[in-house]
């Protein structure tokens, strides 16, 4: 049986149902797939997790969710930004952040992009290599670089191990290359790996890390950042803990291991703005391919190619509301609409949706503010990108 958003957020934490976009939703109709934003939900999602993570800053990951409404109320309430590019980088200082709160977080960067952003005043990078080490030498001298760690232990639902990061003997050798090229080696970064649903399952990873954190002291670097990174969860079906209590919970396990550290940043991204958006979008078919066929096939006007990207490998699992729950269930496959075989959303587990339901019916996507709209395609087959709203 689908669960409504009322009662998901009543059974993970002690936040107000948004009611404007229950309202919005209830008001409005779309002729296309259409993402919704409350921006004060995300306000209340910064100052929850704002009071969990204490001294930490928050570096809010605009990859996550980049509409400008959102990033302009952020500015106001004080955020940090963890940029990807130089596109992010111009769009967080034409709403107002301040380049020294601003940190260039990909370390896969374009020589030019560095030196944009340095001329911009932004003096804080990220690696994970010594080509890199050797652009940001160039191209930023004399910057601040943190290092980012590969993470072996994840117990996050989806990992994030194997593109970004380096291991504990590369680290040593980019901290003394670093200091080599002239740049200030300030500190080590790493992921802990995304949507991870308990402060308790950080424990691995930081182990491993003040690991890493001590050998890099003793060895004389001068660290005095932690980056944290993201992992902060939202609500997809199963428990969470509350924002501030799970912020909490990392920051004594932090303080546990780390002891006092000059500066800590953290990145959430599906954190802070996944539970402030939901997806308007209907179903286009349901069908059967055969007669032997024990799952119905429903079809939607959107897919993984126009902002569901995160259900490859099925590992968001979002929440499906229609106008026709409280009638029976069973399994269907659900797909988008497109001309891809690819497209496939929930196949492996299916996903439980009302017999009754037929062409036409509206299906509401909650807890989607995350990785839909900065996902969507510019048009492929023809359909149009996924619309944003934000109210």
């Amino acid at each position: 049986m689908t669960m409504h958003f009322g009662e998901a957020q009543a059974s993970v934490a002690a936040l107000p149902v948004p009611s404007r976009l229950d309202a919005y939703l209830a008001q409005t109709a779309f002729d296309r797939p259409t993402l919704v934003i409350d921006v004060d939900r995300v306000e209340q999602q910064f100052l929850a997790l704002k009071a969990g993570l204490g001294e930490a800053d928050i570096h809010y990951a605009v990859k996550a969710n980049p509409a400008r409404e959102v990033i302009a109320r952020l500015v106001e309430l004080g955020s940090h930004f963890d940029a990807a590019s130089r596109g992010e980088i111009e769009l967080c200082l034409s709403l107002g952040a301040r380049p020294e709160a601003i940190s260039f977080g990909n370390t896969i960067k374009r020589a030019s992009d560095i030196a944009f952003a340095y001329a911009a005043g932004i003096t804080l990078f990220a690696a994970d290599a010594e080509e890199e080490l050797e652009k940001i030498a160039h191209h930023a001298p004399g910057a601040q670089v943190y290092i980012r760690i590969i993470v072996e232990n994840s117990e996050a639902d989806w990992p994030l191990s194997r593109k970004f990061g380096c291991d504990r003997d590369t680290a040593m050798v980019l901290l003394a290359h670093a200091k080599m090229l002239g740049l200030d080696p300030v500190g080590l970064s790493f992921h802990v790996g995304s949507q991870t649903r308990k402060a308790e399952m950080w424990g691995a990873t930081l182990d491993q890390m003040a690991r890493i954190w001590t050998d890099a002291r003793e060895r004389g670097h001068d660290l005095r950042l932690l980056n944290i990174g993201g992992g902060f969860p939202a609500f997809y079906g199963e428990a969470i803990q509350a924002p501030t209590d799970y912020a909490a919970g990392v920051m004594r396990m932090v303080h546990a291991r780390f002891g006092a550290v000059e500066r800590i940043m953290a990145e959430p991204g599906r954190g802070l703005v996944a539970e402030a958006g939901a997806i308007a979008c209907e179903v286009m078919l349901v069908s059967r391919k055969s007669t032997r066929d024990t799952h119905r096939w429903v079809y939607l006007d959107i897919g993984k190619f126009s902002g569901l990207a995160e259900t490859i490998d099925e590992a968001i699992r979002y929440q499906f509301e229609t106008p026709r729950d409280g009638d029976a269930t069973g399994p269907c496959i659900l797909a988008g609409p497109s001309c891809d075989s690819a497209d496939v959303l929930y196949e492996k587990r299916p996903m439980p949706m009302p017999l009754s339901l037929r062409a036409g019916d509206r299906v509401v996507i909650r807890n989607a503010g995350a990785y839909t709209s900065s996902y969507s395609s510019v048009g492929f087959n023809g359909f149009p990108p996924l619309d944003v709203v934000v109210i």
